[in-house]
């Protein structure tokens, strides 16, 4: 049985400008390896076409030592004491219908969502300062995520993965945590659920014993600051981020936040985003077909391309680059100014650029 929803979301932090106390510099030894093991799910019965050799700046950006200027990297908030001792989690959550209801939304500090086959999405919620004792359900991984993880060098935990997947993450030096991964905690299956949307995972127990080959995160993912530096003067009230005629996520503001009002959460088990960053990437190919003969995407999250960055009832038009896949995201102006998120929680939408469209509403 799954724990009740959480009578409320976890009390929002105020947002504060970022400490400038001298860097953290807690070195680490780094040698991150993802582990063996099939898929959970079915999506590891797949037919490979084709072998895919990333280059190396799949791996660049790896840091051995914390440089993160007193702020949380996930979230920008000024971050007091130490970090925690395990990494941070991106945990891999069904974005379909079989997912209802998701469980540990809104205990995420930011969540980006992602095309998959047949032009359905899959979120990577990432956790760090905060862990709750159990997330889901629990799907594979993709290729795409090698760029949405690699920037905090994040421990992705998945059900598994298609042969040619595994391989890619493995090369790019991302550690993960699977279903059948040896000595692996934490994962159990939901009797009163049909496969593969019944498998679950009980985070608390992961991060109590997150193993020995993992780094904590060695910047901030986004360029946080304070909100008095948001420079957005759009009036947005209404946000709708279509990935393909399949599906389209729909935000709303209020005074406390933007929300999904159509999701698959249970009631007060939803993210809240202080922000919204909506970026146009590129999709490609991944090189396989799944189960049911749909062509599997990769979304190109690196390079440059249109953003738009929402916070409260104001967006700013913007464009972001990121160098290669583990650099980190850097937004701007059309002028070439700098670009600053506010602290708080962010909600990523990876909208591809052709079949994709964002769309504001004031």
């Amino acid at each position: 049985m799954l724990p009740a929803p959480p009578s409320l979301r976890r009390a929002r932090r105020p947002h504060r400008r970022r400490l400038t106390a001298a860097a953290l510099a807690a070195l680490v030894s780094l040698a991150p390896a993802a582990c063996g093991g099939g898929d959970g799910d079915a999506e590891s019965d797949v037919s490979t076409e084709s072998e895919v050799s990333d280059g190396p700046d799949e791996v660049a950006g790896t840091a051995s030592a914390v440089q993160l200027n007193g702020v949380w990297p996930l979230t920008g908030e000024a971050l007091e004491g130490d970090l925690p001792s395990h990494p941070a989690y991106a945990v891999k959550i069904d974005n379909t219908a079989g997912s209802a209801p998701q469980i540990g939304l809104s205990s995420a500090d930011m969540i980006v969502e992602e095309l998959v086959e047949g032009g359905l999405t899959r979120l990577a919620a990432f956790y760090y300062t905060t862990v709750p004792t159990v997330v889901g359900p629990v799907r594979s991984m993709r290729a795409s995520d090698i760029g949405i993880l690699k920037p905090v060098d994040a421990t992705m935990i998945a059900s598994g993965g298609a042969p040619i997947t595994a391989k890619r993450i493995a090369a790019a030096q991302i550690a993960t945590v699977r279903e059948t991964t040896e000595g692996a905690t934490g994962f159990y299956r939901d009797e009163s659920r049909a496969a593969p949307y019944n498998l679950f995972v009980k985070l608390t127990q992961t991060a109590a014993n997150p193993g020995r080959n993992w780094v904590p995160p060695s910047d901030p993912y986004l360029p946080f600051g304070d909100e008095s530096d948001f420079s957005g003067t759009v009036p947005v009230r209404t946000v709708e981020a279509k990935f393909s005629d399949s599906h389209t996520t729909s935000w709303v503001y209020s005074g406390n936040g933007w929300t999904r009002p159509t999701s698959y959460t249970q009631p007060q088990d939803d993210f809240i985003a202080d922000n919204l960053l909506l970026l146009r990437v590129e999709v490609g190919d991944a090189g396989y077909v799944d189960p049911g003969g749909y062509r599997v995407p990769e979304t190109f999250f690196f390079g440059t391309g249109d953003a738009v960055l929402v916070h409260g009832d104001k967006a700013l038009k913007c464009v972001w680059s990121k160098k290669h896949k583990g650099s980190p995201l850097q937004l701007s102006t059309t002028a070439g100014d700098d670009v600053i998120v506010p602290a708080g929680n962010t909600w990523i939408e990876l909208v591809p650029t052709k079949q994709g469209q964002v769309t504001l509403g004031k």
